[in-house]
């Protein structure tokens, strides 16, 4: 070939390749904004569709969100919830994955759809049962080609974290943690998934949306959310319909309404991309067109016409009974969250409450004129709210509660707070905006918020210096326009049997067929995908953490933060209530406390003026001394916390109304569902005698000495203990400000011997039933051998937990959820000790219906002692455990806390080494031979919290020897 034909050929193909080049990289134009700590990238593409980007290389992972502008308010008035069980069946699968043949599958799933628009239409409860057995039998059918959970599977394959979604009124957000190696992978499977769905498993899915009802009728705050806005919004679907929707509408669903609302709402220019983490946007967005850029937009798009609610001219009162205790709510309805007003009100409720220094923490809480008050506001799209809540001390009414609250507005709209809270309160919202930047789940919900909300970005960004500008009079003009003493609506809180609560009974369902073994021609595409991998990174203790020395020779762990100014400042002491059951009494007293030239109040104003926060946790073994915020501000912030440590005075007028405060709480406590089934599962673990009855008697609070508190209090620091501190600050310039201003002795107390509280064995079966009268029962099995902490079988048992309970994928859930609807939530596994002393406990957990017990009961026996066996889910649950570890980077100060439980458990090394070289070579038989000598055959003890009328005590005989506790035993006091 001659030299110029050589060139000939050569340009013709640089010019074949820079065409092709121009085509992959189209001229995408995107909006930014200016100062934008995100450095956001806001794209649009012809469709549409919405695509958020923010690059944070920290980790190779990328938070992805889709989100679709539509919710409950969307809802079909006949078919409420339909957006949230909508969420639900957009895990079934497509007609390309989920599926072993869908033109086969189809007949059948169009057979279920028209006989559920018969079934809703037919009043006939004899004839309702006829069609539900049919839809049963149907369904059954339908599952012989159908492969549950096979978008789980996927998620696992390319190494998926946190798959999830959730629904509100104005949006249906879905939800992955993906490696950054698998976004082709990731767009592929998800643009398939929002255009081609397909409704399988219909039935079984909507008896657990049924579970997730019956345990919000026993969730009162969730009752007193809904009366708040049914009060606010009586025309508006914000307040005249959940978004899980009533239990009559969930019992005749519409799959054709299901259908039409996917093909209205389901569209690109209805939907927002959000993206946060390590990749590159030109490549990123050039991904997402390809596989979203087909979807066809709706363009007759409908605009809800929703009524605009009139103005409210006296107080709306309202009433919810429910089991817990009394409490009293105030809300105020205001424009919604894109309107600038909002801004204001975010700056309105920090005055009121903060958490430190507003009025209602100085005046109320610090007081302690209630028991507790907190507030907050609540931003929806068409409107927002300010919700205020108190609960009443002993003796006291929901009337002084709401007055007290009321106080607080008067003192808003005349003006009567301090100034300085505008510029601290500005201070804190750059320290919370900070802390969302910190993790790519924050960083993306941001841009998730703004486009549910119609936010524009430029808006977001510069919202603070808006707030920042604002004046006390625009305060008080912005209180006295909406905070009137007739506006608001008023929820009383009474304890007392709903009558709304309805039971709902279970159907008979056939376990549908899991074809656990069956895979898709498009899993294993994915599967079979060449994707280069990214090489694991795994802490090395000694080079990723600096080990110093500080005065009084206390030990300090280091690690500098090089992205933000946050600062944590911890002194760790290894003692706790266990050591010293007074202690956890002491530091509840000292939120009460100031010193001899400062009141509590001052100090409180003071933390929040330095956007800082001071906390003393005391847990069972250990407890922590917490100082955290802003880092400019960390040596002030030192000096104040270790003034009140060494200088807190006495205030005996406080003690006694925090005692009477404690035993109100302890009484309340007895009301809660779930605060008696945690004491419950203690008393199952430990017996009468456990760290949750290690407590001071109501004689003991009473006949106390507050000087002996006072004095706890200021020998804290005189133990041995350690500090932890991640920060920005130099090592060198650290250790010289903990020698300054760290109050300790020149040498260290020993610490004090604690008491043990064993674990106790379980060499029967054995069943605690303590009485809670609702529609669902929550029942644990907890079974201990004794077994102590063996690094060697860390990696059997971690896989065996992913196999088997660890998540949408697992054995459990396809069991429990997935084949029979039994449960909303079941989970089980080997748990870990945090301590040498302590030994492995396998424990289960599952809530549901009443009348669902028994079956649950037999299907978890049966399921842990007659594991199924899966070479295809094993598989995936081995590929998604080692892309997880391939891509898990532990940063910032979760290295500190890595080593100190490495150091719990007699190790010096990153455990996951282990785990990941192990698992390489792991087989389903490893699995099986674990499970056959580590879980099979056990004996347990079951704690069920539950209605003994409602339950089928004879045949719960049949499990184990039952005996009932009363909530006396179970609190202990």
């Amino acid at each position: 070939m001659n030299k110029l034909l050589k060139l000939s050929c050569l340009s013709l193909f640089l010019l074949m390749a820079a065409s092709v080049s121009s085509a992959s990289l189209k001229d995408y134009r995107y909006e930014t904004v200016p100062n934008d700590p995100l450095k956001a990238r806001i794209y649009t593409l012809d469709n549409g569709l919405k695509v958020y980007m923010t690059v944070n290389k920290e980790q190779p992972r990328i938070q992805t969100y889709i989100a679709v502008r539509v919710g409950g308010k969307n809802d079909p008035a006949e078919t409420t919830g339909l957006a949230h069980y909508f969420e639900h069946l957009m895990f079934k699968g497509t007609k390309k994955f989920g599926t072993q043949n869908y033109e086969a599958e189809k007949p059948l799933l169009d057979q279920i759809e028209q006989q559920f628009e018969i079934y809703r239409k037919t009043t006939d409860e004899a004839e309702r049962t006829a069609i539900y057995h049919k839809i049963d039998s149907l369904s059954y059918e339908a599952s012989k080609l159908a492969i549950p959970n096979e978008y789980d599977k996927l998620m696992a394959a390319i190494g998926a974290t946190g798959t999830n979604a959730y629904t509100s009124f104005d949006q249906t957000v879905y939800e992955d943690d993906i490696p950054s190696n698998q976004i082709d992978n990731w767009a592929k499977i998800q643009a398939d998934r929002f255009e081609n769905c397909v409704i399988r498993g219909f039935h079984t899915e909507l008896e657990t949306v049924y579970e997730e009802k019956n345990m919000s009728l026993t969730k009162d705050p969730r009752k007193v959310y809904e009366t708040v806005l049914s009060s606010l919004f009586p025309h508006h679907p914000y307040g005249t319909q959940t978004v899980l929707g009533t239990q009559e509408d969930l019992k005749n669903p519409s799959i054709t309404n299901i259908k039409n609302y996917h093909k209205v709402w389901y569209v690109p220019n209805n939907m927002a991309i959000c993206l946060s983490g390590d990749f590159d946007p030109d490549e990123m967005i050039a991904t997402i067109d390809k596989y979203f850029g087909h979807l066809k937009p709706n363009k007759n798009l409908p605009k809800l016409n929703l009524p605009k609610e009139t103005p409210i001219t006296a107080p709306i009162v309202r009433e919810v009974l429910g089991p817990d205790a009394e409490s009293l709510t105030l809300a105020w309805r205001f424009p919604g969250a894109a309107n600038k007003e909002f801004e204001t009100l975010q700056v309105v409720s920090q005055i009121l409450y903060n958490g430190k220094a507003g009025l209602i923490d100085l005046d109320l809480n610090q007081q302690q004129k209630v028991l507790q008050a907190y507030g907050y506001p609540l931003d929806m799209a068409d409107y927002s709210a300010l919700m205020l809540q108190g609960r009443p001390k002993q003796g006291q009414t929901l009337d002084d509660v709401k007055n007290l609250l009321l106080e607080e507005i008067s003192k808003l709209r005349a003006g009567d707070f301090d100034e300085k809270m505008l510029q601290a309160n500005i201070n804190n919202f750059k320290l919370y905006e900070m802390q969302r930047l910190e993790s790519n789940e924050g960083r993306a919900d941001m841009f998730v918020n703004a486009f549910v909300n119609g936010v524009k970005w430029e808006d977001e960004v510069t919202a603070i210096d808006r707030m920042a500008k604002l004046t006390k009079a625009d305060v008080v003009a912005f209180a006295n326009k909406y905070l009137t003493d007739q506006n608001y609506a008023a929820i009383y809180k009474k304890q007392g049997q709903d009558p709304n609560e309805k039971k709902m009974t279970k159907p008979s369902i056939t376990p549908i067929v899991m074809n656990r073994d069956v895979t898709s021609d498009f899993l294993s595409e994915i599967q079979n995908s060449n994707v280069k991998p990214i090489e694991p990174v795994f802490l090395d203790f000694k080079k990723d953490l600096s080990q110093l020395k500080a005065k009084s020779n206390i030990p300090v762990l280091y690690k500098q933060n090089t992205s933000n100014d946050l600062f944590q400042l911890i002194y760790v002491f290894d003692m706790g209530n266990n050591n010293d059951k007074v202690l956890g009494t002491a530091f509840d007293y000292i939120d009460y406390l100031g010193t001899s030239d400062m009141t509590p109040e001052q100090l409180k104003s003071e933390f929040y003026r330095l956007a800082c926060t001071f906390r003393v946790v005391p847990g069972n073994e250990r407890t922590y001394v917490l100082l955290s915020g802003l880092n400019e501000n960390m040596p002030e912030a030192m000096k104040l916390f270790e003034k009140l440590m060494a200088d807190a005075q006495v205030n005996k007028e406080a003690y006694t109304n925090m005692v009477a405060d404690i035993l109100k709480s302890r009484k309340d406590a007895k009301l809660n569902q779930m605060q008696n089934f945690r004491r419950l599962m203690s008393y199952g673990m430990y017996g009468p005698k456990s760290p949750a009855t290690n407590i001071l008697t109501e004689a003991e609070l009473q006949n106390m000495d507050p000087q002996e508190l006072i004095d706890r209090i200021h020998n804290q620091n005189s133990y041995q203990h350690r500090i932890l501190y991640y920060g920005p600050t130099s090592e060198k310039e650290l250790l010289a400000i903990i020698n300054k201003n760290h109050q300790a002795p020149k040498k260290l107390k020993e610490i004090p011997v604690g008491n043990e509280f064993p674990r106790l064995e379980t060499p029967v079966t054995q069943i605690f039933i303590a009485p809670y009268e609702a529609k669902q029962i929550y029942m644990t099995q907890l079974s201990n051998r004794g077994d102590k902490f063996d690094p060697m079988i860390e990696p059997s048992r971690q896989m065996y937990n992913e196999y088997f309970g660890g998540g949408m994928n697992s054995i459990v859930f396809q069991e429990m959820r997935e084949s029979r609807g039994l449960a909303y939530s079941a989970w089980a596994g080997l748990n870990r000790p945090s301590y040498l002393k302590y030994p492995y406990m396998l424990q289960t957990q599952i809530a549901t219906q009443n009348d669902k017990m028994i079956d649950a009961i037999k299907v978890f026996n049966d399921i842990i002692n007659n594991m199924p066996e899966s070479e295809a889910a094993f598989k995936l649950a081995k590929e998604g455990l080692i892309a997880r570890l391939r891509t898990e980077r532990i940063i910032k100060s979760d290295i500190i806390w890595s080593y100190i439980n490495a150091q719990d458990l007699g190790q010096n090394v990153d455990s996951r080494i282990k785990l990941y070289n192990d698992a390489q070579n792991m087989t389903l038989k490893d699995v099986t031979d674990f499970q056959k000598k580590w879980i099979k055959g056990r004996t347990y003890t079951y704690c069920i919290l539950g209605d003994k009328k409602e339950l089928d005590m004879e045949k719960l005989k049949e499990v184990g020897s039952i005996r009932e506790l009363t909530q006396e035993e179970i609190f202990g006091y």
